[in-house]
């Protein structure tokens, strides 16, 4: 090997080095000037997550980086993994409290996963909590006394029966809400068992997240929104987007966003398994596209069958909707047997047609996840 071209690599790695351990100064500046701004959000009440701010930054990052020669892609990914850490330490600083003169949280279920960070995220907003368990049945109606809150978090199976059973429990202005994935049923029997405010929440999200900033709540009105107001001002501080929503409409929505994905995620991994197929081996022969997708397969696998089962089992237009999508997938499979190349190709153009700008706007998002997922591959 050429010793000076060796020199030469080794003093030129040996700079990237140093301006790696200046990044690393940098961004431990910017993670305390985000902890100091934490707390001045707190003081001021205003949310973690700002959508005009972050926009507004990243435009203007992104300009200065095309003027230094650096792919403004990069800057863009560099900060949004800033950010989300940024709203991770933001939460531990503590949020406002929107209602200071509320009564007690009771979340029914909080000893489970969801229940528990709704718990904590309450706690961390100044409120009284309480938790209302199985062990805790005996004392209810003490601990539900004088609750400005009542959040219902139970297995989907269950959540009707719990709700009956709060009947004649609430204050009359008590708000009532749920966070189970259905909406149509535990709304009608809130409304029901409560005279009160009622409304239906679903966190599109698992117990498993860093930060309420930018995740999904869909809100279902029951009863006196005007009452619960405030508990929406709450979540919103805590970064979430909130999206209104019909019940009939929500169910309808999850039977195809939820329920079909886990479901057809359910087959395929059964089916890798009877096929006794080697997942080490599958994962060495696969594109990030493919390891991406089978890692989503394998995700369902790492949680709770019997939440999974709940999920599907609870809406009342899957089944006849998984019976639909078993003919369309016999129809297409008629096409390869018969070698329907042109049916097919014509079949793909009418599908490509409805999805519309959306094929494009999907394909650039999945590139994008693509790229994260192979800069993580590790091929030694």
């Amino acid at each position: 090997m050429n010793k000076a071209a060796e020199q030469s690599l080794q003093g030129l790695r040996e700079r990237i080095d140093a301006v790696d351990q200046q990044l690393l100064q940098l961004l431990a500046q910017r993670m305390a000037l985000v902890a100091e701004v934490g707390e001045a959000k707190h003081v001021l009440g205003l949310p973690i997550y700002v959508p005009e701010r972050e926009a507004a930054m990243l435009a203007q990052r992104r300009a200065e980086a095309e003027v230094l020669g650096v792919p403004p892609d990069l800057i863009e990914d560099v900060l949004r993994r800033a950010m989300r850490e940024s709203y991770r330490s933001e939460k531990d600083t503590g949020f406002k409290c929107v209602n200071p003169s509320a009564g007690p949280v009771v979340v029914v279920g909080g000893n489970g996963q969801l229940g528990k960070l709704f718990v904590q995220m309450f706690r961390l907003s100044g409120y009284e909590v309480k938790v209302l368990g199985r062990q805790q049945w005996a004392d209810a109606d003490a601990l539900l006394k004088g609750a400005s809150v009542v959040v219902v978090s139970v297995p989907i199976a269950t959540t009707s029966a719990i709700i009956a059973d709060l009947k004649g429990r609430l204050d009359h202005g008590t708000i009532l809400c749920d966070l189970t994935s259905i909406k149509r049923e535990p709304l009608a029997a809130m409304l029901d068992a409560h005279s009160g405010p009622v409304v239906g929440l679903h966190p599109m999200f698992g117990p498993d997240v860093s930060s309420f900033a930018k995740q999904l709540i869909v809100v279902c009105d029951g009863r006196q929104p005007e009452a619960y107001g405030w508990l929406l001002d709450q979540f919103a501080l805590w970064g979430a987007h909130l999206k209104p929503s019909t019940p009939q409409f929500h169910d309808e929505a999850m039977a195809l966003v939820q329920a079909m994905r886990h479901f057809t995620s359910f087959v395929y991994g059964n089916h890798l398994m009877a096929e006794n197929a080697d997942v080490r081996e599958l994962l060495a022969f696969s594109s990030p596209i493919y390891r991406l997708e089978l890692a989503m397969v394998g995700r369902l696998f790492a949680q709770d069958g019997a939440l999974y089962a709940d999920i599907i089992l609870s809406s009342q237009t899957a089944l006849p909707m998984f019976r639909r999508y078993l003919q369309r997938f016999e129809s297409a499979l008629q096409l390869l047997e018969k070698g329907d190349r042109e049916g097919f190709i014509q079949a793909f153009g009418a599908v490509a047609d409805w999805f519309g700008p959306f094929a494009q706007q999907f394909l650039k998002e999945s590139r994008d996840m693509l790229l994260v997922a192979n800069d993580r591959r590790h091929l030694g």
